[in-house]
């Protein structure tokens, strides 16, 4: 309904029959309801102009357009939405005067300079405001006399104290009567009984024709469309208008609508609700004593898996897993973001979300997806809104543009601010070793630390060092052993990349890894790079076959050390390393890594170093020992 254009006469009708109907099997009823149920009419009599006229003269205003439309089709109100049960008319309004004692301690705190300029404009309220509840769940409806849009209304404004919240506005009183007329299809007796009368009325006809179509247009992918018809759905209660919005605004970025909780009789209950719900319990921190579906008071016949649900997302261990081609697709991708390619990852379930399948009328969206800790991060928020407008579950529609892809080509990225922390400005000292002809997994056997090193579960970056190395309690400058994330790296290649390392580039004890990585056949490359340790440092080794073939390492502008024949795409003069500041050094090492990408076609996966979750291992110390007459440093904690 349109606010500004309320047939009153056609609304209140609607309402008052509505309401006998859903109290049609209620027997104990005031004398009179009863009389309202039997005369299927909510109202009074309808105010004369007189009435109106005597009202304003009494008042000493005129009141607002929509009020006095209203009082033209009834002089009053019973069952004003779930809480005022009975709303005044010409005899009744009258100002509140600050009767209630309010006033004071709502003004001071409103009055605070530092709130907005909206929040302070409700100062004097409680002293200016018409009254129209006369009789209610403590519950204050006021007209707001200096609340005034530009069509003449006046804002009403309904506080509750068992609200414990400011007062609620409504930018006139047709707005306000419009939601109390959704607040009591929400509330309306026997609309939630299972053996109670069928709560069904031309409004819940109307209403859930908009979820059906709501839900129709989201899988042909105008989810705004969808969004805007189960807003209002929502307003009045009405199944499925809740969950179809809530999926809507957790991929579209909206959120605020609130999520509802979930139920076993719900077919996503353990696939998808209890899943979102347990990342959502971990991200804020709340302890597993909030998880109260693992109770099997509560929840006798799902309390295991729900357990099981929880403690696999607190593990990163959980795997969104379903049945047919998109399942199958999922499998794939998460193969792929594993070893750090998100975007082929994507690629694959971009190709496979037309074959996707709803489980039930309240579901639009694979949602647990969001879930999965491999996949969740490919899901960028461009991903998801091309989600949401691609077609799927059995419709058609066009296909979006595609989101395009997040890693950059090329190495030189990682030279730009906030390259590894996307949510800081800040650089980042990394290492890494570039290897030709071995998979990720089998990294550890040329560069572990000790024989039968493995690799551990999928790791985020600020979970490796508590991983590998949970009680830590000694450090030694010579034995420089690095937590590596592996993947893939470009056809052929693969990398192993530490960031931050725990230890500076030393060139007198530095050995490089390229040789072990090596060992196995076919090439590999070293890079190790330092802008936040005060002197810029750049270092490059390359080895091939086990044997080393080049090296330089670059500090300050000053070439430190050099080795063998260094390709002339890479001689640190020609690329720039001599210049005197450090932006200039920046911008010969970003020089440098692209010459590598290029000669080798390489390259390293941003989003997954940043935001996802790849295996890791302990490498081989980067340091050799010390030799006769060194000292080293030791460091102990605790």
């Amino acid at each position: 309904m349109e606010i500004e254009h309320v047939d009153w006469r056609n609304f209140l009708a609607r309402w008052s029959e509505e309401w006998a109907d859903a109290h049609g099997h209620v027997d104990e009823l005031s004398p009179d309801d009863a009389a309202a149920r039997r005369g299927r009419w909510l109202g009074a009599d309808p105010a004369t102009e007189a009435d109106i006229a005597a009202m304003e003269d009494r008042l000493g205003r005129t009141m607002p357009p929509s009020y006095r439309e209203f009082l033209r089709v009834s002089d009053g109100w019973r069952h004003t939405g779930a809480f005022v049960w009975k709303l005044a008319g010409t005899r009744e309004a009258h100002w509140h005067d600050d009767a209630s004692g309010l006033g004071e301690d709502f003004d001071e705190a409103w009055g605070d300079e530092g709130n907005p300029e909206e929040v302070r404009a409700q100062v004097g309220l409680w002293s200016r405001a018409l009254q129209l509840d006369v009789e209610s769940d403590i519950t204050f409806v006021l007209l707001d006399p200096e609340d005034v849009g530009p069509d003449g209304e006046w804002a009403v404004r309904v506080w509750a104290s068992w609200r414990a919240a400011d007062p609620e506005r409504y930018p006139s009183f047709a707005a306000f009567m419009i939601a109390m007329h959704q607040e009591f299809h929400v509330h309306a007796p026997g609309r939630d009984e299972e053996d109670g009368p069928a709560f069904v009325n031309g409004t819940t006809r109307s209403q859930d024709a908009s979820v059906s179509r709501a839900r129709t247009a989201a899988l042909r992918g105008r989810h705004e469309e969808a969004a805007a018809l189960l807003a209002e759905a929502r307003k009045y209660g009405r199944p499925y208008a809740h969950e179809l919005l809530d999926q809507i605004a957790q991929l579209d970025g909206t959120r605020g609508c609130g999520v509802q909780p979930p139920h076993p009789d719900n077919p996503r209950f353990l696939s998808e609700q209890l899943p979102l719900k347990a990342v959502d319990l971990l991200a804020g921190g709340r302890p597993a004593e909030d998880w109260h579906y693992s109770d099997p008071a509560i929840f006798p016949d799902t309390a295991r898996a729900a357990a099981d649900i929880l403690q696999a997302v607190r593990l990163g261990t959980y795997r969104y897993e379903l049945g047919g081609a998109f399942g199958e697709a999922v499998h794939e991708a998460r193969e792929q973001a594993r070893w750090g390619d998100t975007d082929a990852a994507w690629q694959v379930l971009r190709a496979a979300l037309p074959s996707w399948e709803p489980l039930g009328p309240g579901h639009i969206a694979p949602m647990g997806l969001l879930a999965d800790p491999l996949l969740a991060p490919v899901l960028t928020a461009e991903r998801r809104l091309e989600l949401l407008r691609t077609p799927r579950g059995g419709e058609s529609g066009p296909a979006p543009a595609p989101a395009g892809d997040r890693n950059p080509e090329g190495l030189s990225w990682l030279v730009r601010p906030g390259a590894l922390r996307p949510w800081q400005t800040s650089d980042s000292d990394y290492r890494m070793i570039l290897v030709e002809g071995a998979a990720p997994d089998e990294l550890p056997a040329l560069l572990g630390s000790s024989p039968g090193t493995m690799l551990s579960p999928p790791l985020r970056q600020w979970d490796v060092s508590r991983h590998h190395r949970p009680d830590q309690r000694v450090v030694s400058s010579y034995d420089d052993k690095a937590l590596l994330s592996v993947g893939r790296a470009g056809q052929g290649w693969s990398f192993a990349f530490e960031q931050d390392p725990s230890v500076g580039f030393d060139t007198v004890r530095f050995v490089s890894p390229a040789p072990a990585a090596s060992a196995g056949g076919g090439r590999a490359i070293v890079i190790w790079h330092e802008r936040c340790q005060g002197t810029p440092v750049f270092h490059l080794s390359a080895a091939q076959d086990g044997t080393l073939r080049y090296s330089f390492t670059v500090r300050g502008g000053t070439l430190e050390s050099a080795a063998g024949s260094v390709p002339a795409e890479l001689i640190p003069r020609a690329l720039g390393f001599d210049a005197p500041d450090a932006d200039g050094q920046a911008a010969a090492a970003a020089r440098a890594l692209d010459a590598v990408a290029r000669l080798h076609g390489v390259t390293v996966p941003r989003l997954a170093l940043t935001e996802g979750r790849l295996h890791t291992f302990e490498s081989l110390s980067w340091s050799r020992p010390p030799g006769p007459g060194e000292t080293y440093t030791t460091i102990s904690f605790g």
